[in-house]
């Protein structure tokens, strides 16, 4: 992967940059990401809040839960980044510039999945989620 990434909304209002290799990289199947991105399932990256820039306009801001706040482009309404930790942000892979750049190594929130939809890869999952399992 070479650094920086840049991405951004469907209409160029909001840009970004993340200076620093993800934490992770995941698809998320829960039902309140797959609701916010109006599909199946989210992939999406997590970094250190310190390794992401916006370096182009303001993202408004959604509490969709007492423990998560999204980031979306005030005009287009592309969802862009998920807080649901301290210090970490979760951005969405296909805002990404290249979303090829960064590849999801596993699912969570399978348990929430829709039953029509499902992947082919042999990657891990979880029905809830992994972060709770590994701390």
């Amino acid at each position: 992967m070479k650094l920086p990434l840049e991405g951004g909304c469907l209409c160029g209002a909001v840009r970004y940059r993340i200076d620093a290799e993800p934490r992770s990289a995941d698809y998320c199947h829960c039902r309140m990401c797959r609701r916010a991105a109006g599909a199946p399932v989210v992939a999406r990256l997590t970094v250190t809040e310190d390794a992401f820039a916006r370096i182009k306009g303001e993202p408004a801001l959604y509490r969709s839960s007492p423990n998560a706040e999204r980031l979306f482009c005030p005009a287009c309404g592309t969802q862009l980044v998920l807080r649901d930790e301290p210090d970490y942000l979760d951005v969405t892979l296909a805002s990404l510039d290249d979303p090829t750049a960064v590849r999801p190594s596993y699912h969570i929130w399978t348990a929430s999945r829709i039953g029509w939809f499902d992947t082919s890869d042999d990657l891990p999952r979880y029905a809830e989620n992994r972060r709770a399992a590994t701390r």
